[in-house]
C-alpha cells in the first residue's frame, strides 16, 4: 500500500497497475482513447498525460504508482497539451460528425466538447480512403481511424486472429488487414470485438435498419422478431435505466408499437437447442465417437473452427444455433396457409452479435430453399430504431411475447452468458429439478468470468470432463491442448466474445468490468425468477415435440454439414 497526492488530495493505492487506475479510483475521469484494462497498455494517444511536482509530463497509463508521488491532473500545461492532442487528431480525421454512425457516442467527439476544441487550425493532408463494406457484419472506414490501436489489440489479444495491424510509419501510418485486403478476404470471423473497442466510427456495424423499416410499412408482409437473451440486459442503460436490468417486457411492447406483428423469445429455441444437443451429446458419449462435442451456438466460433481447425469440424454439434432453430421452425409454421393468412413472412432476429449477420447467409441456414432468417438487427440497431420512433422507452408497460414461440425457461435465458449453454445441458441431464440440485450445478465450476474453465461432473457413474471458454484466443489454447493430447474433454463450450453474448460485438459500447458483471447478473436474476428452470419441462416444447415438430426434428433443428 502507498499514498499519492493527486491535485492536492491524498489517495491510497494497493495493487493498481498504473497511475491512471489510481486517478480513476480517486473519482477523476481522466481521458483516454487507447487504454482498456482488458488488453495490453499501448500508450499511443497520450491523452492521459499528467504532470508531477518536478514539471515532468508522462502518460499515466504506462507509469507505475510509487509511494509519495505528487501528481497534477488539471494543471494548465496538462490541459493545453490534451486540447492540442485532440485538435491534431481532428485535423487528420473525417469530420462529417452529423452523419456519422457514431454521432452521439463517439469518444473523440466527446473529448472535443470536453476540452473546448471549437476550431481546428491544421489542414487535413490525408488522402480520402475507400470504405471497406465487403463484410456482412461490419464496415471499416479508414478516414475515421485515429491510430489508437484498440482494434488491433482486441483482434490479436482477445481473439487471437490478428486480422488488423499497423502499416507504414509516421504520417503515412495506417491500420488495415495485411496487404490492404478486404475484410471478407481475411480470416475475420465477424465477431465485432474490434468495433466494441474502436472509439470512433472507423469500425461500425453494417446496419439493416432501413430495410426493416420498409418491411414494417408493408401491409402484405408479416414481420416477426425474435429477441436473444443477452439483448434484454443491455438496452435499458441506454435509456437511463439500471445497468443490467432485464427489460424484455418493454422490448416486446416497443417492437409491437414499432410495427412488428409477432415478437418471439429466442429462449424458446434455446430450450430446443438444449433438448437436441443433450441428446446428441449422450449419443456420442455412449458410442464413444466424435468427442469432444463442441457447441455450435456461436457463429464466430463455428467460422473460426472451419477456417483454422477443419480437423475439428466433425466435432461441432449438428444443432443449429437458437437463432437458426427459431427461424426455421417459425417459417415452417407459417407455410401452413391457415397460419399464413395470405401474408409473406419475414423473420428478423434481434441479436447481441454481429456474426449472426454472417450466419444467416450460410448454406445450412436455408430450409427448403428459403433463407430462414431474413435480417439480423443488433442490440445497438434496435436502440437506434427505438430512438427514431420517439417512444419513451422507460415508461412502457411490459408485455408478454406472442405464442406459440414466446415462452422459454431459465435455462434458455442463461445462454447469453459464458457457461450458460453447458449449465442448461447439465440441468437437462439430471432428473431432479429441486433448488439444491440446480444450485449444485451452478457451483460445479460452470459459472465465473475466467476465460477458460475446466471441471468434471458425474453422470450415471461416469466422469464427464467439461471445458468452457470465451474469447477465441482462449479457444485456440483449448484446441491446441486437445490436438496435442494434453487435454481430454467430453464437452467444450465456446463463445467468441469475452463473457459470452452479453459482451457481443453488437451490444452498446462499453467493455468495463462493471458492465460485464451487471449484464451477466441480470441474466442470472431472470433465471432466478423463472418458474421453470429446465428446458425439458417447458410445456410449449413438450407440445411441439408431440405435435408440430414430430418427424421434422432433423430438417428444422440440425445442420447436415458445415
Amino acid at each position: 500500500m502507498g499514498t499519492m497526492l493527486i491535485d492536492g488530495r491524498k489517495v491510497t493505492f494497493t495493487d493498481e497497475k498504473n497511475i491512471l487506475s489510481v486517478i480513476r479510483k480517486a473519482g477523476i475521469n481522466i481521458p483516454t482513447l487507447c487504454y482498456h484494462s482488458e488488453v495490453s497498455t499501448f500508450g499511443a494517444c497520450r491523452l492521459c498525460t499528467v504532470e508531477d511536482d518536478k514539471g515532468r509530463t508522462f502518460a499515466s497509463c504506462s507509469e507505475e504508482p510509487r509511494d509519495g508521488m505528487v501528481i497534477y491532473n488539471n494543471s494548465g500545461k496538462v490541459k493545453k497539451y490534451r486540447k492540442l492532442i485532440v485538435e491534431l487528431l481532428l485535423a487528420a480525421h473525417c469530420r462529417d460528425c452529423t452523419t456519422c454512425i457514431k454521432s452521439g457516442e463517439c469518444v473523440l467527439q466527446d473529448l472535443a466538447y470536453r476540452f473546448g476544441v471549437e476550431n481546428v487550425r491544421f489542414e487535413n493532408t490525408r488522402e480520402p480512403q475507400e470504405l471497406d463494406t465487403s463484410s456482412l457484419s461490419i464496415v471499416r472506414d479508414p478516414n475515421k481511424c485515429i491510430l489508437c490501436g484498440d482494434c488491433v489489440r482486441a483482434c490479436e489479444e482477445i481473439q487471437g486472429l490478428g486480422v488488423l495491424g499497423f502499416t507504414f510509419r509516421g504520417t503515412d501510418a495506417k491500420v488495415m488487414p495485411a496487404f490492404n485486403k478486404k475484410l471478407s478476404e481475411t480470416n475475420c470471423v465477424g465477431c465485432g470485438q474490434c468495433r466494441q473497442y474502436c472509439p470512433t466510427g472507423a469500425i461500425s456495424i453494417k446496419t439493416n435498419r432501413e430495410e426493416v423499416w420498409d418491411l414494417l410499412a408493408d401491409p402484405q408482409v408479416r414481420v416477426i422478431a425474435q429477441v436473444a437473451p443477452a439483448v434484454r440486459v443491455a438496452v435499458g442503460k441506454e435509456f437511463g435505466m439500471e445497468n443490467g436490468e432485464s427489460v424484455m417486457g418493454r422490448i416486446v411492447n416497443v417492437l409491437h408499437r414499432i410495427g412488428f406483428d409477432e415478437v418471439y423469445d429466442t429462449t424458446f429455441s434455446a430450450d430446443l437447442t438444449v433438448m437436441e444437443e443433450s441428446k446428441e451429446f449422450l449419443n456420442r458419449v455412449e458410442a464413444g465417437y466424435r468427442l469432444p462435442l463442441m457447441t455450435s451456438c456461436c457463429p464466430a466460433w463455428v467460422k473460426f473452427v472451419c477456417d483454422n481447425y477443419p480437423e475439428f469440424k466433425r466435432n461441432l454439434s449438428t444443432c443449429r444455433s437458437p437463432q437458426g432453430m427459431m427461424s426455421a421452425v417459425t417459417k415452417e409454421w407459417f407455410r401452413d396457409p391457415k397460419n399464413a393468412q395470405g401474408k409473406r413472412t419475414v423473420m428478423v432476429s434481434i441479436m447481441p452479435c454481429t456474426a449472426k449477420k454472417i450466419e444467416i447467409k450460410r448454406p445450412n441456414s436455408f430450409t427448403k430453399g428459403e433463407q430462414d432468417t431474413d435480417y439480423v438487427l443488433t442490440t445497438s440497431e434496435l436502440i437506434r430504431m427505438i430512438k427514431t420512433s420517439g417512444i419513451h422507452f422507460p415508461s412502457l408497460e411490459p408485455e408478454a411475447c406472442d405464442v406459440p414461440f414466446g415462452f422459454g425457461t431459465g435455462g434458455g435465458v442463461i445462454f447469453g452468458v459464458t457457461g450458460g449453454v453447458t449449465e442448461a445441458v447439465l440441468r437437462r441431464l439430471i432428473p431432479e429439478h429441486d433448488k439444491a440440485s440446480l444450485q449444485a450445478i451452478a457451483e460445479c465450476g460452470v459459472r465465473g468470468r475466467q476465460g477458460i474453465k475446466e471441471f468434471t461432473v458425474q453422470y450415471e457413474g461416469k466422469d464427464i470432463n467439461v471445458c468452457v471458454a470465451s474469447g477465441l484466443a482462449n479457444a485456440k489454447k483449448v484446441l491446441e491442448r486437445v490436438k496435442s493430447g494434453e487435454a481430454n474433454y467430453h464437452l467444450i463450450e465456446v463463445m467468441a466474445c469475452p463473457d459470452g453474448c452479453v459482451m457481443g460485438g453488437g451490444q452498446p459500447m462499453g467493455t468495463s468490468t462493471a458492465i460485464r458483471k451487471a449484464r451477466a447478473e441480470g441474466l442470472y436474476r431472470s433465471d432466478n425468477i423463472a418458474i421453470i428452470k429446465k428446458p425439458d419441462e417447458n410445456p410449449m416444447i413438450q407440445s411441439m415435440y408431440s405435435g408440430f415438430l414430430k418427424g421434422k426434428e432433423h430438417e428444422l433443428l440440425h445442420n447436415d454439414s458445415y
